[in-house]
């Protein structure tokens, strides 16, 4: 479903903080505009597309899924952030889907466009080349928890980026909605089983309780010293 073009709205798009009115109204009218449902694919894995995606309104996630079905979770974008810069770039097919997670509204340039934009605004391609060198070293950390901690502690890492993510006051955090037990097993290679026996040990431990329909990590310090005796360091 198409929607109105705003120049007002790209604002809000990190990547493209503190442009002249001009170049947003420009880029309003280049992108395409789009309005997507809750649960729907906005990318597909190995699709031939090269644009690039702001997201107006709404979140979504970076996913893909192995031979036997199980999906496996990379992140999740909220407003504001942008995703399809790799492919742009390079021209490459698509490396993972992405998906809705709530109704969005999204803005995309194609290829062309957005290579003339960082030629033109040298401010816009310093943040991409910083966002790639930051996705490079998150994936890299999460390839070494894959490789090296067991279920138990990559929960305990999972919770305590998620932590940080909402923002942690007085050695709390507070999830909420709390993600569910599937989706955290997706982002740890792990069962929804095994995710449960971990969070209930939490709980037993004092270190998590349920809250209705969220998550209240109690002691963000204790998560963490539990990871670093593994990790070796903070």
């Amino acid at each position: 479903m198409t929607t109105r073009r705003s120049s007002l709205a790209l604002k809000h798009i990190a990547l493209l903080e503190g442009l002249s009115q001009s170049r947003f109204d420009q880029l309003a009218q280049r992108c395409q505009w789009q309005s997507v449902a809750a649960g729907a694919p906005l990318l597909l894995r190995s699709e031939e597309k090269s644009d690039v995606y702001f997201l107006v309104s709404g979140q979504l996630r970076v996913t893909t899924y192995s031979a036997n079905g199980r999906q496996i979770t990379f992140r999740d974008l909220n407003e504001g952030e942008h995703l399809g810069e790799i492919a742009a770039i390079d021209g490459r097919p698509r490396s993972a889907d992405v998906l809705t997670l709530k109704p969005s509204v999204v803005a995309s340039l194609d290829r062309l466009a957005f290579l003339e934009l960082l030629r033109d605004e040298p401010v816009v391609a310093e943040r991409v080349m910083q966002s790639p060198a930051s996705l490079v070293r998150q994936l890299s950390e999460r390839v070494i928890d894959l490789s090296t901690m067991g279920v138990q502690n990559r929960v305990h890492a999972e919770l305590l980026r998620l932590a940080h993510e909402v923002g942690v006051d007085e050695n709390r955090a507070r999830l909420d909605p709390a993600p569910t037990h599937a989706e955290l097993a997706s982002r740890v290679s792990t069962n929804r089983e095994q995710v449960t026996r971990e969070l209930n040990a939490l709980v037993r431990a004092g270190i998590l309780a349920k809250d209705a329909k969220a998550l209240v990590v109690l002691d963000v310090r204790r998560l963490a010293a539990l990871l670093a005796e593994v990790r070796g360091f903070p």
